[in-house]
């Protein structure tokens, strides 16, 4: 079991908010990790803070967190307001599934058009002019659009949710320059970051109001990613799950602040990402989440930061072209080189580890494991080269091949 800090007093005697870690020991979590924690817990007006076993540092304050403060704190969640995983299932069936092909397909996915652009935000009580260009697409870092498959069911109580014979699509995707917009200008409001705003006031109205058009936002952004994707592959997706975890909920105990934690409810259906050479999990949300804040982690989360990367994979040619596959046939579409290593998957702990320490604090139980076959990332700018997909076909074959 994890441990629980409980009520500290820090120096100058105001008291500290409880803390409680949602991890064991075998999490390996940062000591800077830790430490952001406790900095949280220490803001005016917080009341309790959870870490989950994804945690790891962030630029304002942890990742992998739920804050409930009697304060709004806007810093803590960033810049990607609204960003969280969806979950699509494929009308294609796997026994007719071919990676390379599905890879050369989904180079074209960006540039297929996404059609009525102000009637979609309409749909969704949007401004027909918040960033309508951006919708259907998935930005950089950690952002992804996965095919995947079964690997292996882990909960017989499934429902008819999934099925081994079928494949499904996980969106990673937030608000794009929505989000960084407001964000940017919450940076220029100094008082904000440094007290948090009451919850009275103005300006905290008038930012969860534009926070929640930033939710609803990236919500249709991974939906519209799908569609592309769908079309992309001659098919069509339905949605499962959809869970952000970039985001701050207003409740009668106080503001939940979710950085990197998924937002969810009992019996949520949430993905839980690996990385393109690891496997995602499935899983559902139990009663026991409560005493989480209903927050449970969404992904393996960082081992090791961007920076630190390089030099530890992709040094030369061969290796990099090592990043683009995995265990299971499966490859990576991303033609950026510095980001390819920076995602390789030895950056993020592992998925599984996190799944078992979310169970075993009755959180959530697992429900199935997935597996990657094609996670694209990012094309180059210009027109798709599809001679460079045809040479990028023959490598993978080469060295599938040894």
């Amino acid at each position: 079991m994890g441990t629980h800090l409980g009520d500290s007093v820090p120096e100058g005697g105001a008291r500290n908010a409880t803390v409680t870690h949602y991890f064991t020991a075998g999490s390996l979590i940062e000591g800077a990790a830790i430490h952001q924690l406790r900095e949280v817990s220490a803001l005016a007006g917080m009341i309790s803070v959870a870490g989950f076993p994804d945690l790891h540092p962030g630029k304002y304050g942890p990742v992998g967190m739920v804050a409930l403060c009697e304060r709004l704190y806007p810093q803590l969640i960033g810049n990607d307001i609204g960003c969280g995983m969806s979950f699509f299932e494929l009308s294609l069936p796997l026994r007719k599934f071919k990676v390379e092909r599905a890879a050369e397909q989904l180079r074209g996915m960006e540039q297929i058009d996404p059609g009525d652009l102000a009637g979609r935000l309409a749909e969704h009580d949007l401004s027909s002019d918040m960033c309508p260009h951006s919708l259907g697409t998935i930005g950089g870092g950690n952002h992804f659009c996965e095919i995947q498959a079964v690997d292996e069911m882990l909960n017989d109580d499934i429902g008819g949710l999934i099925d081994r014979q079928k494949l499904y699509l996980l969106v990673h995707s937030g608000s794009r320059s929505a989000g960084a917009d407001l964000f940017g200008q919450t940076l220029d409001a100094a008082t904000t970051l440094r007290d948090g705003l009451a919850a009275d006031s103005l300006a905290a109205r008038q930012w969860l109001a534009r926070s929640a058009d930033c939710v609803r936002w990236a919500s249709l952004n991974r939906q519209m990613v799908a569609e592309r994707a769908a079309q992309a592959l001659r098919a069509d997706v339905t949605l499962v799950a959809d869970v952000p975890h970039n985001l701050v909920r207003s409740t009668s105990a106080g503001f939940l602040h979710y950085k990197g934690a998924a937002a969810i409810g009992e019996g949520t259906v949430a993905p839980i990402a690996g990385s393109r050479a690891t496997r995602s999990y499935l899983v559902r949300a139990l009663a026991g989440a409560v005493a989480s804040h209903w927050g449970i982690s969404h992904g393996a989360g960082r081992k090791y930061d961007r920076k630190a990367m390089h030099g530890r994979a992709g040094a030369n040619r061969s290796e990099r072209d090592a990043l683009r596959l995995n265990g299971w046939g499966g490859v990576a579409i991303c033609d950026d080189r510095d980001l390819l290593i920076e995602e390789a998957a030895s950056a993020y702990k592992d998925a599984a580890k996190v799944v078992g320490d979310l169970q075993a604090f009755g959180l959530v139980e697992p429900l199935a494991a997935m597996k990657p076959l094609v996670t694209y990332k990012n094309v180059q700018r210009q027109a798709v080269d599809w001679d460079k997909a045809k040479r990028e076909r023959m490598t993978m074959r080469r060295m599938r091949r040894g």
